[in-house]
């Protein structure tokens, strides 16, 4: 299928509806890895799960750690994970497979990229205890087990050092394909090792074979990619013997987003893009499919499926990252790399239907697809943390896993999770919550970084959406919230003098009453971006401009404009946090009259922050006798305390003049938004940023994924009512 067919059936689908008694996955837990790990202060190393299994009743998961070790959790309850333990290791494991009551796990010792090492450590479950090592004489990557484990293969990668030579290879030593023979109960003799050597079958640098990922199917035969070596091999598991090998091949790419510039704009190409596949999985005993993330000169930023002796059978292009684009999650930052990197991969036959699963490490999705066969079917996309590398299908329970490895703890956000997701029937998948049309070209509309909202006075569920200055284009989203998920229809480029306005910072949209819209731009004096506010007509083109008054910028700060409403002539601005002139504790709510061209402002009181962080506001917007305002810490995950909606009086909101004492205005808690923040069965993000209420009194608040860079890309949406 043409990657333009599967965005108009992705887009048909879901803007459609589901037929009844469908099945979908969705998440129904998430586990912070930390949590193993209490004794290590958060953010103080590198916590992250990598490479993920099971224990054979499918009750326990078990994945590898970057901290040096493997970690445990108990899933008896898939919906209530608990923390089941950690085991340290010398070294860092690369992977892990469970074979009766023994996790097998391959551990990289290398410190001399010339003379690699590692070995093989076999762990008691049950005692939490390392039985016994094998040394493998090189540095290993990945483990698979066969059908019946009785057989185990490690590559060994060898890998090359990317500071030499600009991390060109050849670099020797070479890698290969280790084996052994398992024992009862997962027992390994070290004895029993044997090497299948790979130098020299790739046509890329083959004396330097570099062997990625491995997967056993049913005939014991072993799928190898070689990634940047840029080929595939396919091993007898019993003898050693290769039995085929094949380039993986190139993709011309074209109506993609190549260049890193701040704009999502699919119309470049990247010709003859070699594949260089990461994770390969057996589709059944003929055919395998490749997750081609790349790594030395390519990624085509897709998928392709191959009979074993290399006829291609399908290539998925970059339909993966327009999927993404409509769904809000395209990394921009990536695009003149890898795009979204399809890097983990699944295959899970639940029931009569073989899934196929794509972890894209930059876009933080999974896709899954329908194995039909043929042309495999999209199904969903899964919102998986931040990294998803590992993956795990466990058919006898209904559940698929992910192992995010991103640990951003240290920079104070989103730490490494463990996700869990149930496969039942639904109506529709929980997610996505917001999905772009296709524009004229039939390419996706790319959006992301919702920062500011406003609803329609007339048309109920229109809304107007801004994003923030993840973008270098400025744009007003129109957005249709009566669909589930709700869908992008338009894309305004904000402009000046016609050409995209540069310097902009959209926090806040309103309507002005005659069409167009007034803007609020949070300042950076130290990136020469003004704080200040935008008329813009329809068409998004800038028809005034005005900047805050010297009385005003005096007390500035980097926090500035969060939200802006209007109310009659008067436009009310909410400052995000306490300017240098604010008492602590205290926010201003400023006013600007368009007739009478004063400003002014009242005082709004915060709530306490939390230890270590900050609280401000986020969004103001105004319906019947109050205005409404979303107040929020900046925590994420289990430190996040306050996300919430509280309402003030309109005949509060009298402005004093900039510069004296001003009035502080009563607030009321409208809805503790938490509990909205949790009911996704994800961590609790931090930017609870849009809030839009509707002429019925429809509130609809919308989540910042700060244009998917150091985040999981989720865009959450949700309403309720107000009086």
């Amino acid at each position: 299928m043409h990657a333009k067919s599967v965005l108009l059936a992705l887009t048909a689908g879901l803007l459609a509806g589901s037929a009844a008694g469908a099945e979908y996955f969705d998440r129904i837990a998430s586990f912070p890895v930390a949590l193993n790990n209490p004794d290590v202060e958060l953010g103080s190393a590198e916590n992250s799960a990598e490479i993920i299994t099971a224990t054979e009743d499918g009750m326990t998961l078990v994945y590898s750690n970057a901290l040096g070790g493997i970690g445990f959790i108990d899933i008896t309850d898939p919906k209530a994970p608990k923390a089941g333990g950690f085991v340290a290791l010398d070294g860092s494991p690369t992977s892990v497979a469970v074979i009766g009551g023994r996790a097998l796990v391959t551990v990289d010792m290398t410190e001399d990229f010339t003379k690699p090492s590692g070995y093989l450590a076999l762990v008691d479950i049950a005692s939490k205890t390392v039985e016994s090592q094998c040394d493998l004489g090189g540095q290993p990557d990945a483990i698979a087990k066969n059908h019946d484990a009785s057989i185990v293969a490690i590559s060994m990668e060898n890998q090359r050092d990317e500071d030499v030579n600009d991390g060109d290879i050849p670099q020797l030593p070479s890698g290969n394909v280790t084996f052994f023979t398992v024992g009862e109960g997962g027992s390994v003799d070290c004895g029993t090792m044997r090497v299948t050597e790979l130098a020299g079958v790739a046509d890329i640098a083959g004396e330097d074979a570099e062997p990625e990922y491995t997967d056993f199917n049913g005939k014991n035969e072993l799928a190898v990619t070689l990634q940047e070596n840029n080929h595939i091999v396919i091993v007898n598991g019993e003898t050693g013997a290769i039995v085929s090998d094949f380039p993986a091949g190139a993709v011309d790419l074209t109506n993609i987003d190549a260049t890193e510039d701040g704009v999502l704009s699919f119309t470049e190409s990247q010709p003859s893009r070699l594949r260089e596949p990461d994770a390969i999985q057996w589709l059944d005993d003929e055919r395998i499919v490749i997750a081609n993330e790349g790594d030395w000169h390519g990624g085509s930023r897709g998928f392709t499926i191959f009979s074993k002796d290399g006829t291609e059978l399908y290539e998925s292009g970059p339909s993966m990252e327009y999927i993404a684009a409509q769904l809000g999650h395209y990394p921009e930052g990536r695009s003149d790399a890898k795009g979204v990197e399809p890097e983990g991969m699944e295959v899970g036959t639940f029931g009569e239907t073989r899934y196929i699963f794509v972890n894209q490490e930059r876009s933080s999705l999974v896709a899954v697809y329908r194995d039909t066969g043929t042309v495999p079917e999209y199904v969903q996309s899964l919102p998986s943390g931040i990294g998803p590398e590992g993956a795990l299908a466990i058919p006898s329970r209904h559940l698929y896993v992910t192992a995010n490895e991103t640990d951003l703890s240290p920079d104070g956000l989103a730490g490494s999770h463990v996700m869990i997701f149930e496969l039942a029937e639904r109506d529709a998948p929980a997610y996505p919550q917001v999905i772009s049309d296709l524009d004229a070209s039939g390419l996706p509309i790319g959006w992301a970084a919702l920062s500011g909202a406003a609803a329609d006075a007339d048309k109920r569920g229109t809304l107007y959406v801004v994003s923030d200055s993840a973008f270098t284009q400025a744009a007003i989203y129109t957005m249709d919230a009566t669909h589930k998920p709700a869908r992008i229809t338009a894309k305004t480029v904000v402009t000046r003098n016609g050409v995209p306005a540069q310097k902009l910072d959209l926090e806040g949209i309103t309507q002005d009453g005659e069409g167009g819209f007034w803007l609020a731009s949070e300042g950076d004096t130290a990136k020469l971006t003004p704080h200040a506010l935008y008329h813009v007509n329809a068409e998004g083109e800038i028809e005034d401009e005005l900047a805050y008054p010297a009385a005003l910028l005096a007390g500035e700060t980097r926090s500035g404009s969060e939200g802006i409403a209007r109310i009659g002539d008067t436009l009310w601005i909410a400052i995000q946090r306490e300017w240098k002139d604010d008492e602590k504790g205290f926010v201003k709510l400023v006013a600007y009259n368009t007739q009478s061209e004063e400003w002014g402002a009242v005082r709004y009181p915060l709530d306490k922050a939390p230890e270590g962080g900050w609280v401000g506001l986020s969004e103001i917007t105004v319906h019947g006798d109050y205005a409404y305002l979303i107040e929020r810490d900046n925590q994420i995950g289990g430190k996040a305390a306050l996300k919430a909606v509280y309402r003030v009086p309109v005949s509060q909101l009298v402005p004093a003049p900039l510069g004296g004492e001003l009035p502080v205005v009563s607030k009321e808690l409208v809805r503790d938004m938490i509990p909205d923040l949790k009911s996704g069965n994800g961590y609790v993000v931090d930017k609870v940023e849009s809030l839009a209420i509707d002429g019925e009194g429809t509130a609809y608040v919308i989540t910042d994924n700060d244009g998917v860079d150091d985040s999981s890309g989720e865009t959450l949406l949700w309403t309720f009512k107000v009086e």
